[in-house]
């Protein structure tokens, strides 16, 4: 699969191969995919200590601009608090102040808290993905994250790392294509 040349040195299998893998939602909202999506999701097992997106592009000549980053947000107005995930290019940051504020309808809005991140998502930190996450967040995706041909992006887990086409992850639950999402 060309698609998953993104992972570098690194050899990649079918996801579904491979549960043990991915964090358990991961695992079914993969699973809950058509079986041609499914197919085009490739996981690669990595040193869990290179999970961060710099050192697993070195250690594994993985291109910088092929990795995404996926990072929880938080917004609050009042006592209410929104979340959502952002998907950008691992060279861009996402716009948390402006475009994810107000996409959230929030007064102010940050990055989630770790301790929150990983207990609402059932993921590990340095592994969070926009694969499984809950059903009612909103997954916003960068426009060049859904126009790149193939995109690494976290497993759940910090052990390894998934391969997709951006036009499947523009495609995953909850997702909505943002143009300008990152600068």
């Amino acid at each position: 699969m060309t698609g998953w040349a993104v992972l570098g040195s690194l050899v990649a299998v079918p996801a579904l191969d491979r549960p043990d893998l991915l964090a358990d939602p991961v695992a079914l909202a993969i699973e809950a995919l058509d079986p041609a999506d499914a197919a085009l999701v490739g996981v690669a097992e990595i040193d869990p200590s290179l999970a961060d997106t710099a050192e697993f592009c070195a250690a594994y000549s993985a291109p910088l601009d092929g990795s995404a980053n996926c990072v929880v947000v938080a917004g609050r107005r009042g006592e209410e608090t929104r979340y959502a995930a952002c998907l950008v290019l691992a060279s861009t940051r996402a716009d948390v102040n402006g475009l994810v504020r107000r996409r959230l309808n929030a007064r102010k809005a940050s990055f989630a808290p770790m301790d929150d991140a990983v207990a609402l998502t059932g993921m590990e930190y340095g592994g969070i993905t926009p694969v499984g996450l809950p059903g009612d967040w909103p997954v916003l995706v960068d426009g060049a994250v859904a126009t790149a041909q193939a995109v690494v992006i976290g497993s759940g887990v910090r052990r390894s790392k998934l391969a997709l086409p951006g036009a499947l992850a523009a495609r995953l639950r909850g997702a909505e294509v943002v143009e300008g999402l990152a600068g």
